[in-house]
């Protein structure tokens, strides 16, 4: 079994928070910073506008209409050299996601100009670095990134985690926001594999981010609704899940 470790280059070590609990909560500040030691964010505002151009997933169970996604893979070599996948169905296990699991989800592939962004290179950049480092006879490394909109509409709430608390089946798992608009709530719960409670935070400035080690900590998102319910609402994430080629996982290609 890989024991791993969530660090970056000293920043983020076995000996932070991150290391001990398997989650943590990275400020805006903190994570430009980070980012920003593998590569720029200079193409920012072309790469969080590219949110208004989600499609609806239809593949909700509850028949919901509240959350918009686009979907790529990225497989990176142990030395960090990405190689986009070609489009292809998003998979989790029923034992991850009761919800919506089980079956093979198509989703239309983020665009190739935000694939191909700089803040692309960036995160991705950052998340090979951050994520790899604790992992024993490194392997390749597969990278689902996922652009999410959840909608705040009259009369209802929007639901970030429909499937409760849960995990992901992969190894790791990044949660970026990009931005928040005229919603409340939204907090991230964390809990051990037991379910007792570990911490809970709001992402609230776009560049906050939560690290989740997969294999040890269960995670969910309370749902968000307008605060002023005559205007747009919503919250704007990306999600990367990591996922390391040698190990079996419950999400990804069935």
């Amino acid at each position: 079994m890989i024991q791993h470790t969530i660090c970056d280059g000293g920043e983020l070590d076995a000996e932070s928070p991150i290391g001990k609990r398997g989650y943590s909560f990275v400020s805006a500040d903190r994570m430009r910073a980070l980012l920003e030691r593998g590569g720029p964010l200079t193409d920012w505002d072309r790469f969080s506008e590219s949110w208004n151009r989600l499609e609806v997933d239809t593949y909700m169970s509850d028949n919901g209409r509240y959350r918009q996604r686009r979907h790529s893979v990225f497989c990176a070599d142990t030395e960090g050299h990405f190689v986009l996948q070609p489009p292809q169905a998003h998979y989790q296990a029923p034992e991850f996601n009761p919800v919506n699991g089980g079956i093979e989800r198509y989703y239309q592939p983020i665009s190739q100009e935000i694939n191909s962004s700089l803040c692309m290179a960036t995160i991705l950049s950052f998340c090979h670095r951050c994520f790899s480092q604790g992992t024993q006879s490194p392997k390749p490394w597969r990278f689902e990134v996922h652009q999410f909109r959840i909608e705040a509409k009259i009369g209802l709430v929007g639901n970030p985690t429909p499937e409760g608390m849960h995990r992901d089946g992969v190894d790791f798992a990044l949660v970026f926001l990009i931005n928040r608009v005229n919603i409340r709530s939204g907090t991230t719960l964390i809990t051990d594999l037991a379910g007792h409670p570990q911490g809970s935070f709001t992402l609230r400035t776009p560049l906050d981010a939560a690290l989740v080690d997969d294999t040890r900590v269960f995670h969910g998102v309370t749902p968000v609704e307008a605060v002023d319910k005559t205007k747009p609402a919503y919250r704007d994430v990306l999600v990367v899940t990591i996922q390391n080629c040698g190990t079996t996982s419950g999400s990804g290609m069935k």
